[in-house]
């Protein structure tokens, strides 16, 4: 035999079953809130700790791309100031030569009060006398060019500088999102190498890649847009805030009484919009779920004429899910109108109260422009902060279901030192072995069985007797509870797991192949096989010929669903994989079911090469295929209950003789039939 050291598991057995509340049972479902909100999101900011300074870039950043933002409304403000003051100077600089008939030469503006008469003075506002007496008569009021360029300019300025700092603080936030994902990726990653097959059994590969895929895909979306928009907003509220302080404290309480209003209508559309969403994503599930059984079974369908039936059911789901989509979408989209609607009554009080407060001139109209825009900067991020609490909610959810795979107990290490076996002989033994899938089940108790090299051992038994996890445990997917279980003599427990398995070769019922060329399946166990070795095991396990049949001969590519071969050609191809990894103990769980005669005459003559002179395990349901094996397991609820050749077995006339008769008699009666 070859070197026995490289791992050569086709594919994993199937276990138990589900566990606890049906497969999946102690995941949550999609759309679910965090158990533990508060717990779930300072574990996931903690992923941040080790990128502190970056985390301290971005946040100087926004704060200064948000200040210089904030700041040019105040600035515009002085621009629409400017212009005013310039129109009221021409207006009084009208006035007064209206009056006086010509401008005395060097007139200063105090000089013109006294000079108007005391009729026109009294009806002057302050703002007006202020103006006046500032006023230069030497020249016609004109347009402060120069003051005005400044401001666009420095305007100009704050922009580009507040987009320069966006730009580094969303690409720096994007280089730490990317780079906490892609570490949390690795340690899912790793974390699924070193769980137990146990987990496999318990939660379907579907949940599984879930949260590999779509809740890791939650978490950077929110990492990487709702953290910069949180931190913006909350920097812009309070810039905001104190920018309107500075303006008109007054004109502040009105647009800080809005808030309540707006928060309020936020929280109940909410409220509303999310059973809505929840329903909505329950229904898309409902009729994803029936298109892919529908088209999976499209065969069945046809052939008991149920199309009616299908497309019924179809449009009746899917009638509830455009009610769904339709009411979540209506009510959610009611947040921004309603929102704008009280913007607007908050608008329109600003207007009016500041127009009243200029006329006083307790403020000048730069300030009420200023202060209308700053209204409209101030309520809008707090609906935004609002809005993205809900989508922490979401994130908080699928980044627990994240940490739940990564709270999974692991596979035990081997021991350190943990032996190998550089040329296993086949040998096998159980001693007093003790089994349950949990402490409190004991599904097998007490079991004794030696194997000899080259033995073919069979495993019989109803489903459900445990003949799969008697080859879980002898292949350590399973820890056993009691007992020892030896191979040529050493503890599988004192061996590295990969040496352990790398003796074993499997041929199961449900074969396993991959989206790739007949080659590289055939190859699967041994990397480094050459052309030859290949095509050698091919011709042992009759595949060559029937590959060369094909196009692109062992090029041709099996495509995801393995469709494009027959079920027969599969189990073939299983079979010389398993001949080309050499392995010094076979598993055969039921190769030859689901074939036509013709085929799995081929299979088992296959088979037959594959054992010669190897310890073999065969997983057997029709009791006549395994008639000449060395050793025969009857098992029954996890104990071997009879164990013996096929003759001694018969003449004992028990459990297994009744199952041989059974289904001997079966048979008998179809032909008769």
């Amino acid at each position: 035999m070859s070197e026995k050291n490289r791992p050569r598991t086709l594919m994993p057995p199937k276990g138990p079953g589900p566990g606890p509340g049906g497969p999946g049972g102690r995941f949550m479902h999609p759309g679910a809130k965090a158990k533990n909100f508060t717990g779930t999101i300072k574990r996931l900011l903690g992923y941040l700790k080790t990128v502190r300074v970056a985390i301290l870039i971005v946040l100087i950043f926004t704060i200064l791309s948000t200040l210089f933002n904030t700041i040019s409304p105040k600035l515009l403000g002085g621009f629409a100031t400017s212009i005013q003051s310039t129109v009221i100077r021409r207006s009084l600089y009208n006035s007064v030569t209206g009056i006086l008939g010509k401008i005395p030469e060097g007139l200063t503006g105090q000089e013109a009060i006294n000079l108007l008469p005391e009729s026109v003075t009294q009806n002057m506002t302050e703002n007006i006398k202020n103006e006046l007496l500032s006023m230069d008569f030497s020249a016609y009021p004109e347009i402060e060019y120069p003051y005005i360029g400044r401001i666009i300019l420095t305007c100009l300025g704050l922009y580009a500088l507040s987009a320069i700092f966006n730009f580094v603080q969303s690409f720096v936030l994007a280089s730490i999102t990317q780079k906490t994902v892609y570490r949390m990726r690795n340690e899912v990653k790793d974390k699924l190498n070193r769980l137990p097959i146990s987990f496999y059994d318990k939660y379907t590969h579907g949940e599984i890649l879930s949260r590999v895929t779509n809740d890791i895909d939650t978490i950077s979306n929110t990492l990487q847009q709702s953290l910069a928009q949180i931190l913006s907003s909350l920097v812009q509220v309070v810039a905001v805030l104190i920018m309107m302080l500075s303006i008109s404290p007054i004109l502040t309480l009105v647009t800080i009484f809005t808030l309540p209003v707006i928060i309020l209508i936020t929280t109940i559309v909410a409220k509303h919009s999310q059973k809505h969403f929840a329903r909505n994503q329950a229904e898309l599930g409902n009729i994803n779920g029936h298109i892919e059984e529908m088209y999976t079974g499209h065969k069945i369908i046809a052939a008991y004429g149920r199309e009616e039936a299908a497309i019924e059911k179809f449009d009746q789901i899917n009638q509830r899910l455009y009610t769904a989509g339709w009411k979540s979408q209506f009510v959610s989209s009611l947040i921004m109108p309603l929102t704008h609607l009280v913007n607007n009554i908050g608008y329109l009080l600003i207007c009016v109260l500041g127009g009243l407060l200029s006329t006083r001139g307790i403020i000048d109209l730069g300030g009420i422009v200023a202060f209308t825009q700053y209204s409209r900067q101030f309520t809008y991020p707090i609906v935004q902060v609002t809005n993205i609490f809900n989508i922490l909610q979401a994130t908080a959810a699928a980044a627990e279901r994240v940490f739940e795979i990564l709270d999974e107990p692991e596979e035990r290490p081997d021991d350190e030192g943990a032996a190998e076996i550089a040329d296993p002989k086949g040998y096998v033994e159980f001693k007093n072995v003790k089994f349950g899938y949990s402490p409190d089940k004991i599904l097998i108790n007490n079991m004794n069985i030696k194997v000899e090299p080259g033995q073919t051992i069979a495993i019989v038994g109803p489903t459900g007797a445990g003949k799969t996890t008697l080859v879980n445990l002898l292949m350590r997917f399973y820890e056993i509870n009691g007992g020892q279980i030896l191979i040529d003599g050493t503890d599988i427990t004192k061996l590295k797991r990969s040496n352990l398995r790398g003796m074993f070769g499997m041929v199961l019922q449900d074969s396993w192949l991959f989206n790739g060329t007949i080659r590289d399946n055939i190859a699967y166990g041994r990397e480094d096989a050459t052309e030859e070795e290949i095509i050698q095991a091919a011709k042992i396990a009759y595949v060559d010929h029937f590959v060369r049949t094909l196009p692109k001969g062992y090029n041709t590519v099996i495509n995801e669903e393995a469709s494009n071969i027959s079920h027969g050609q599969k189990q073939l191809i299983t079979i010389a994989r398993a001949v080309l990894s050499d392995p010094a103990i076979l598993i055969l769980d039921e190769a030859t079911s689901n074939v036509d005669t013709r085929t799995e005459l081929l299979i088992q003559k296959a088979m037959n090469k594959l054992m010669k002179g190897r310890t073999s395990f065969v997983i057997a349901h029709r009791l006549s295929t395994i008639k000449n094996a060395d050793l025969i397991l009857v098992m029954k609820q996890g104990d071997i209950i009879e164990q013996g050749t096929h003759s001694d077995l018969m003449k004992q006339n028990g459990f297994y003789a009744e199952l041989y008769n059974s289904q001997f008699m079966g048979a008998n009666n179809s032909q008769t039939a």
